[in-house]
C-alpha cells in the first residue's frame, strides 16, 4: 500500500509545531494521517520482506514493532523539542535486542527520504567480526560494494579517525576498516512514497 500525502503534510506542519500543545491538539491527525497508514503498511509489507530474507521481521504492532516512536528522548540533548519531525521504519533481524543489529530501515521526512540497510553502530564485538570478514574475503567485498553503488546506494556513518587495532593505515581497504557503521543509503522523494508502486520499488530497492 502506498503511503498517503497527508503524512507528510502533518510532518511539515508538526516541523514548524513542534510543542505537546499543537501536537495534542493534532494527535487524532497524527494518529490518522502518519500511525495509522504506517502500521498498515507494515503488515503489508510483510510479505515482500519474507522474499528477501525469511530473518527480517515486519512487525505492525503500535508499540514495540517496527515503526519508531515520534516522541524524541530530550533526556541529553540540547535540543529540547519533544517530537521527531521524521518517520522512521525499521525492519529488524529475528535476533535483534535492539537498533544495533542487521536491517533495512526506512526514513520518511519532506525535505529527506531514504532506505537504508546494514548495521548501525555495532558493539565492539560486532564492529570486529564485520571487519575481519572485509578483510578475510577482500574480493566479495569489493564486488558487494560495487554491485550497491550500481544500485544507487553510498555508504554512510560515522568513521574511527584511526586504522582499528590489527589493521595497517595502508590496507587496501582501510577506508572501509574504519567505518563504525556499515550502512548503505539511497534517497527518493515523497511522491515516490505516495504512488501506488511504492510497496514494490521498496523491495526492489
Amino acid at each position: 500500500m502506498a503511503l498517503p500525502p497527508e503524512l507528510f503534510g502533518f510532518l511539515e506542519e508538526l516541523k514548524d509545531n513542534n510543542d505537546r500543545t499543537w501536537f495534542q491538539a493534532n494527535k487524532s491527525r497524527y494518529e490518522e494521517q502518519v500511525k495509522s497508514p504506517l502500521l498498515a503498511f507494515i503488515g503489508g509489507f510483510d510479505e515482500r520482506l519474507q522474499r528477501l530474507s525469511p530473518h527480517f521481521v515486519a512487525d505492525p504492532r503500535p508499540v514495540g514493532g517496527s515503526m519508531f516512536r515520534i516522541y524524541r528522548d530530550v533526556r541529553f540533548a540540547k535540543d529540547k523539542s519533544p517530537y521527531k519531525t521524521a518517520a522512521g521504519i525499521h525492519f529488524r533481524h529475528e535476533r535483534a535486542k535492539d537498533v544495533h543489529a542487521p536491517g533495512y530501515y526506512l526514513h520518511l521526512e519532506p525535505a529527506a527520504c531514504f532506505v537504508a540497510c546494514g548495521i548501525w553502530m555495532p558493539a565492539t564485538a560486532g564492529a570486529q567480526q564485520v571487519r575481519a570478514a572485509i578483510d578475510r574475503d577482500q574480493s566479495g567485498w569489493l564486488a558487494a560494494r560495487a554491485a550497491a553503488a550500481a544500485g544507487g546506494f553510498t555508504a554512510s556513518g560515522n568513521s574511527l579517525k584511526r586504522p582499528p587495532r590489527g589493521y595497517a593505515a595502508d590496507h587496501p581497504l582501510i577506508d572501509d576498516l574504519k567505518r563504525k557503521d556499515f550502512t548503505l543509503t539511497a534517497a527518493f522523494g515523497p511522491r515516490e512514497a505516495c504512488a501506488a508502486d511504492f510497496p514494490a520499488r521498496l523491495e526492489e530497492r
